[in-house]
C-alpha cells in the first residue's frame, strides 16, 4: 500500500493548512507558536474547510492535526479570551469552537486526529471528537478547563465518559493530571500509539484502508454511533441518510417519475423484496 503523498493545498487561510490528495483532506492547526491554541479566527477558517469537505464528493476521509512536533493543539488561545467567550477580530464574544465539534460529528466521513504532541483542553476535546485517533508517542493528553475557569460539559466530559469511563473522566477533569500516550491507549482514550516519524504515514496508511470500503456503509454506521448521545438531532441525521438512500432506490425513482409522467405510480412490483 503507497503511503507517499503530495499535498496540495485546497484553499489558503491565516490561521490553517488546508491540503488534499488521492482523496484525503487535512486540515492542519498552522498556529505552533502558541501551541496550535485556536481563537475566533481559527475556528471559523476549520468550520469552512469542513464545510468544502462536507460538500466534494472527491474527497473520503479528513485528517485533523497541528503544526510542528509538538501540540496537536493546545485548546483556546487565552489571550483571546473576554466576559463570555473569546474575542473575535470584531470584538464580539464567542464560542465558535462548539460549532466546529458539532460540524465534526455531522459530516458523514470518517475524520482522524492526528495527534503530535499536546492535546490540552480544547484541543483534547477536539481529538476525543473525532472519530478515530493516532498520536504519536511524544503525545500528552490533558484537561486543564478548571486550572483557567472553563470547563466543557459537552463532548468534553459526557462523550469522554462514553470513552474512558465516569471514574476515569472525573479524575481528568478534577485533577487536571498530564497522561502519556501509552496511557491514554491503556485507559481506550485512542487508537493507536506510533512513533512521531511515522506518525503521518501510518495515518494515510489508516486513511487508504476506509477509503476501500463503502462510503455509504461507513456514513450510516457514524451516523448510528452518533444518534444515541446526539438525541433528536442524532436521530434527524440518521433518517436524512435513510431518505438519502431511498432515493438511490428504484422505488423511490419510480414514484418521482410517475408524478413527472402524471400516471400512478407501480410500487407494488417493489413489495416482493420485503
Amino acid at each position: 500500500m503507497n503511503s507517499k503523498i503530495n499535498w496540495l493545498v485546497i484553499k489558503k487561510y491565516e490561521d490553517i493548512l488546508f491540503l488534499f490528495c488521492k482523496g484525503i483532506a487535512k486540515i492542519v492547526i498552522n498556529r505552533p507558536n502558541c501551541h496550535n491554541a485556536f481563537r475566533v479566527e481559527t475556528v471559523k477558517e476549520m468550520i469552512n474547510a469542513i464545510n468544502i469537505c462536507y460538500e466534494r464528493k472527491d474527497i473520503d476521509v479528513l485528517i485533523i492535526t497541528g503544526a510542528g512536533k509538538q501540540s496537536f493543539c493546545s485548546g483556546g488561545d487565552q489571550r483571546t479570551r473576554g466576559r463570555g467567550g473569546y474575542l473575535g477580530k470584531d470584538g464580539i464574544s464567542r464560542l465558535n469552537i462548539l460549532d466546529f465539534y458539532k460540524k465534526i460529528r455531522e459530516i458523514p466521513k470518517p475524520v482522524i486526529a492526528m495527534v503530535n504532541g499536546y492535546a490540552v483542553g480544547g484541543g483534547h476535546v477536539l481529538h476525543v471528537v473525532c472519530d478515530l485517533t493516532i498520536a504519536s508517542h511524544n503525545s500528552i493528553f490533558s484537561q486543564v478547563g478548571p486550572k483557567v475557569g472553563s470547563f466543557d460539559g459537552g463532548f468534553g466530559s459526557i462523550y469522554l465518559a462514553r470513552h474512558i469511563g465516569q471514574k476515569k473522566t472525573r479524575e481528568m477533569w478534577f485533577l487536571c493530571k498530564k497522561y502519556t500516550a501509552d496511557e491514554a491507549l491503556k485507559m481506550g482514550l485512542i487508537n493507536k500509539v506510533v512513533p512521531l516519524k511515522e506518525l503521518e504515514k501510518i495515518t494515510i496508511k489508516w486513511c487508504q484502508i476506509i477509503q476501500k470500503k463503502s462510503a455509504m456503509a461507513l456514513r450510516m454506521i457514524k451516523r448510528c454511533l452518533n444518534a444515541e448521545l446526539d438525541g433528536q438531532h442524532g436521530l434527524m441525521q440518521l433518517a436524512g441518510d435513510a431518505t438519502l438512500m431511498f432515493y438511490l432506490m428504484e422505488e423511490s425513482i419510480e414514484g418521482n417519475k410517475a408524478f413527472l409522467e402524471k400516471r400512478n405510480p407501480n410500487f407494488k412490483k417493489f413489495s416482493k423484496f420485503l
